[in-house]
Protein backbone atom coordinates (compact mmCIF):
# COMPACT_ATOMS: atom_id res chain seq x y z
CA UNK A 1 0.00 0.00 0.00
CA UNK A 2 1.19 3.16 -1.16
CA UNK A 3 1.52 5.54 1.86
CA UNK A 4 1.36 8.50 -0.85
CA UNK A 5 -1.36 8.07 -3.16
CA UNK A 6 -1.44 11.22 -6.41
CA UNK A 7 -4.59 12.57 -6.20
CA UNK A 8 -6.07 14.57 -8.83
CA UNK A 9 -7.73 17.51 -8.11
CA UNK A 10 -11.27 18.10 -9.26
CA UNK A 11 -14.26 15.99 -9.26
CA UNK A 12 -16.63 14.55 -11.64
CA UNK A 13 -19.29 16.86 -13.32
CA UNK A 14 -16.43 19.73 -12.92
CA UNK A 15 -15.63 20.36 -16.94
CA UNK A 16 -12.10 21.81 -18.09
CA UNK A 17 -10.36 22.61 -21.10
CA UNK A 18 -7.47 21.44 -21.82
CA UNK A 19 -4.38 24.08 -23.38
CA UNK A 20 -2.24 21.41 -24.50
CA UNK A 21 -4.67 19.20 -25.92
CA UNK A 22 -6.99 21.00 -27.05
CA UNK A 23 -10.05 19.26 -26.01
CA UNK A 24 -12.36 19.30 -22.76
CA UNK A 25 -12.45 16.71 -20.38
CA UNK A 26 -14.45 16.36 -17.27
CA UNK A 27 -12.64 16.29 -13.99
CA UNK A 28 -9.17 16.83 -14.29
CA UNK A 29 -6.89 14.51 -16.69
CA UNK A 30 -3.92 17.05 -17.50
CA UNK A 31 -1.91 19.40 -14.84
CA UNK A 32 -3.68 22.15 -13.89
CA UNK A 33 -0.73 24.36 -15.65
CA UNK A 34 -2.78 22.77 -18.93
CA UNK A 35 -6.14 23.64 -18.31
CA UNK A 36 -8.32 26.06 -17.73
CA UNK A 37 -11.20 25.72 -15.36
CA UNK A 38 -13.82 24.31 -13.16
CA UNK A 39 -16.64 24.85 -15.25
CA UNK A 40 -20.01 23.99 -14.42
CA UNK A 41 -20.88 22.54 -18.11
CA UNK A 42 -19.34 20.66 -21.28
CA UNK A 43 -20.34 23.57 -22.97
CA UNK A 44 -18.69 26.17 -20.88
CA UNK A 45 -15.40 24.21 -21.00
CA UNK A 46 -15.92 23.88 -25.05
CA UNK A 47 -16.30 27.83 -25.23
CA UNK A 48 -13.30 28.23 -23.07
CA UNK A 49 -10.80 30.05 -25.51
CA UNK A 50 -13.49 32.38 -26.64
CA UNK A 51 -14.27 33.58 -23.23
CA UNK A 52 -10.84 33.99 -22.64
CA UNK A 53 -10.29 36.08 -25.66
CA UNK A 54 -13.57 37.76 -24.66
CA UNK A 55 -12.27 38.46 -21.40
CA UNK A 56 -8.87 39.84 -22.40
CA UNK A 57 -10.20 42.10 -24.88
CA UNK A 58 -12.06 43.90 -22.24
CA UNK A 59 -9.38 44.11 -19.95
CA UNK A 60 -7.22 45.56 -22.98
CA UNK A 61 -9.87 48.21 -22.85
CA UNK A 62 -11.13 48.62 -19.40
CA UNK A 63 -9.69 52.42 -18.87
CA UNK A 64 -9.09 51.67 -14.99
CA UNK A 65 -6.36 49.50 -16.13
CA UNK A 66 -4.80 51.80 -18.66
CA UNK A 67 -1.06 52.80 -17.09
CA UNK A 68 -0.53 55.80 -19.42
CA UNK A 69 1.97 57.24 -17.80
CA UNK A 70 4.22 53.89 -18.09
CA UNK A 71 3.29 53.89 -21.81
CA UNK A 72 5.13 57.38 -21.99
CA UNK A 73 8.96 57.12 -22.97
CA UNK A 74 10.99 59.91 -20.69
Amino acid sequence: MALFKKRTVGKPGEWYYCLEHHKVEEGPECPAKDRFGPYASRGEAEHAMQTARERNLQWENDPKWHDAAASRDD
